[in-house]
């Protein structure tokens, strides 16, 4: 390893590349801190041309590479890998251009996501995925999970804004599919990429769409008693073809987290739940909208209804609940934070039943989560050094899983497959389904070195494995 620290440090520089033990703990694991692992070396690359040689060299001496941008995601999908190497995209936050007039900006991959926003704020446009994590996680990373968010209700997850990417392959190839195209042709390497999980090869550079930031935003906050009934007024709200930008669910034990944190938001801590609804558009639509929506909750026995005053309190509201899985570390030292999506018309029954699941496991839950994709984020308090406790944690994880799958819902809405639900994939793929998956990832990774062990079951790819070319 030391040869070949040296050659990396010859293309990178002594500070684009990590090879102190202590310096290397921080990067054994991302948000899952449940699975860790010290990677060999770190690499910083600074641009495309020092990511497409580094990875050149590591082609060629066989090097298993895991890559990684701010390290918030939550399945294990940049863990690193024993005797391999991590590539991270930190040194890459350079915004490359910025076009108002046909609503694009092209990104290194490091980019922090609110950044963007703020840098194209001038301009009346907004990047509109927005991550609970966004001021920390990267848009590469965004990239790597298709991740979602709240207002991804209303605008979609990252797939729907990505225009292009510059992508260095495991060989250290350099595929410039950056665009944008107004109708590109042959296959759309762009939309594969996309939620890859950096099983593909490494995003340097991505071109995003823009949106117009809205005239007129009003953040409500519904009060319930009931957590049951929160969910029925979403259901209903959605049935009523309504619109809202986001419909997020807080119960009461992440509320009492967030008021005892720095992102006190003001939420009553008597509710059993709050709905946090966001509506945007002309003033004529946010307010027969409001009105509509208003009706729809009263009929679900909201305990009452308020309206942010002003842009400062809709931030603080908005803070409480996007820093709610950050406010968990006062209940208990480890968080499992579940991803899974449902039917809407099933919100009510499927939040019960993780409820239930962990009750007769005898664990804490806090629920938070996207109301409005159906997009459940049942977060179980735990301390990881209970083996008994990590394990009653991890089959109350698979269980919800198999529950949200068999009710026609999906393993993950915007976290990733990672390591978390990688064996789960047979849960809601067919053999063949699965088979296909490992024959696209064999076609750009054939040594199958980039992200081993992520995403896809580690049987099926082993029954499916295709030779090498250099076998």
């Amino acid at each position: 390893m030391k040869t070949l620290a040296r050659e990396l440090k010859a293309i990178l520089g002594q500070a684009g590349v990590i090879d102190d033990p202590t310096r290397l703990v921080p990067y054994e694991s991302d948000g899952l801190a449940l699975y860790a692992t010290r990677p060999e070396l770190v690499l910083l690359p600074r641009d495309t041309d020092q990511a497409a040689r580094a990875m050149a060299v590591l082609a060629r001496h066989g090097t298993p590479v895991v890559a990684r941008g701010a390290g918030t995601g939550l399945a294990g999908g940049a863990t690193p890998v024993e005797n391999g190497v991590l590539i991270s995209t930190a040194r890459m936050r350079d915004i490359l251009e910025v076009d108002p007039e046909d609503r694009f900006a092209r990104v290194q991959a490091g980019v922090v996501n609110t950044q963007l926003s703020e840098v194209c704020r001038g301009h009346g446009l907004m990047y509109a995925p927005d991550p609970s994590s966004q001021m920390a996680c990267t848009i590469g990373g965004n990239v790597a999970n298709n991740s979602g968010g709240p207002h991804c209700f209303k605008y979609g997850a990252t797939s729907r804004h990505v225009l292009g990417l510059v992508l260095v392959t495991h060989a250290g190839e350099v595929i410039d599919l950056s665009g944008p195209w107004v109708d590109p042709q042959g296959l759309d390497l762009v939309g594969l990429f996309v939620g890859s999980e950096g099983t593909f090869g490494l995003a340097t550079e991505v071109t995003v769409k823009l949106v117009p930031r809205p005239p007129v935003v009003e953040v409500l906050l519904a009060i319930f008693t009931e957590l049951e009934a929160a969910c029925d007024a979403v259901s209903e709200i959605i049935a009523a073809r309504l619109q809202p930008s986001a419909l997020e669910i807080l119960d009461r034990l992440t509320i009492e987290a967030v008021e005892q944190s720095v992102f006190a938001a003001g939420y009553p801590k008597e509710a059993e739940a709050v709905l946090l609804i966001e509506l945007e558009g002309v003033e004529t639509e946010v307010s027969g909208s409001q009105q509509e929506i208003s009706a729809i909750l009263n009929k679900h026995g909201v305990l009452s209804t308020r309206s942010a005053r002003d842009a400062s309190e809709r931030r603080d509201l908005w803070a409480g609940r996007k820093g709610a899985f950050g406010a968990m570390g006062r209940i208990a030292p480890d968080l499992y934070v579940a991803d899974a999506v449902v039917p809407r018309t099933k919100l009510r029954a499927l939040v019960r039943r993780t409820v239930e699941i962990c009750r007769e496991r005898n664990l804490k839950l806090a629920n938070v989560f996207h109301a409005g994709d159906g997009n459940l984020h049942p977060n179980i308090c735990y301390d990881r050094r209970d083996p008994d406790e990590v394990r009653r944690v991890l089959e109350a994880g698979r269980l919800i899983l198999e529950t949200c799958v068999e009710a026609g819902g999906s393993l993950t809405g915007e976290h990733g497959v990672g390591l978390e639900k990688r064996e789960e994939m047979e849960i809601a793929f067919a053999p063949e389904d699965l088979e296909t998956m490992c024959r696209v990832r064999d076609a750009w990774d054939p040594d199958r070195r980039m992200n081993p062990g992520k995403l896809l079951p580690m049987r099926a790819c082993m029954e499916l494995r295709t030779p090498s070319p250099r076998a």
